[in-house]
C-alpha cells in the first residue's frame, strides 16, 4: 500500500501562506482522486480540495481563490498552497489517494494561524 508524507504546516499570522506537501511512495500516475481534508478540534473532517487523473479540481466555498492544489507527477507529490490564511483555517491538514480498490491517509500536519 502507498504511503504518504505529509509536511508544510506550522503557525502563521493570519494574511499570511503555507505550503504542504504530500510525498507518495509510489508513482501517483493510477491514483483517480487526490485531495487535501482537514479537521478542526471539535469539528468533522471536511474536505478541502481535490484533483482528479484529469486535472480537474474542486474546492471548498470557504478557500475558493486562497487555495490552490496541484500535483508534480515527477515527484510524486500533492501540494496545497495556501495564501491569505485566517484563524479559521486552524487544523489538522491531511492528504488522501484514492483508486478503486484503495483510500489511503497520510498522518496529518498542523496549521495554525493566529490573529
Amino acid at each position: 500500500q502507498v504511503q504518504l508524507v505529509e509536511s508544510g504546516g506550522g503557525l502563521v499570522q493570519a494574511g499570511g501562506s503555507l505550503r504542504l506537501s504530500c510525498v507518495a511512495s509510489e508513482s501517483i500516475f493510477t491514483f483517480i482522486t487526490m485531495g487535501w481534508y482537514r479537521q478542526a478540534p471539535g469539528k468533522q473532517r471536511e474536505s478541502v480540495a481535490s484533483i482528479i487523473n484529469g486535472g480537474a479540481t474542486t474546492y471548498a466555498n470557504s478557500v475558493k481563490g486562497r487555495f490552490t492544489i496541484s500535483r508534480d507527477n515527477a515527484k510524486n507529490t500533492l501540494y496545497l498552497q495556501m495564501n491569505s490564511l485566517k484563524p479559521e483555517d486552524t487544523a489538522v491538514y491531511t492528504c488522501n489517494f484514492r483508486t478503486l480498490w484503495s483510500n489511503t491517509w497520510g498522518q496529518g500536519t498542523q496549521v495554525t494561524v493566529s490573529s
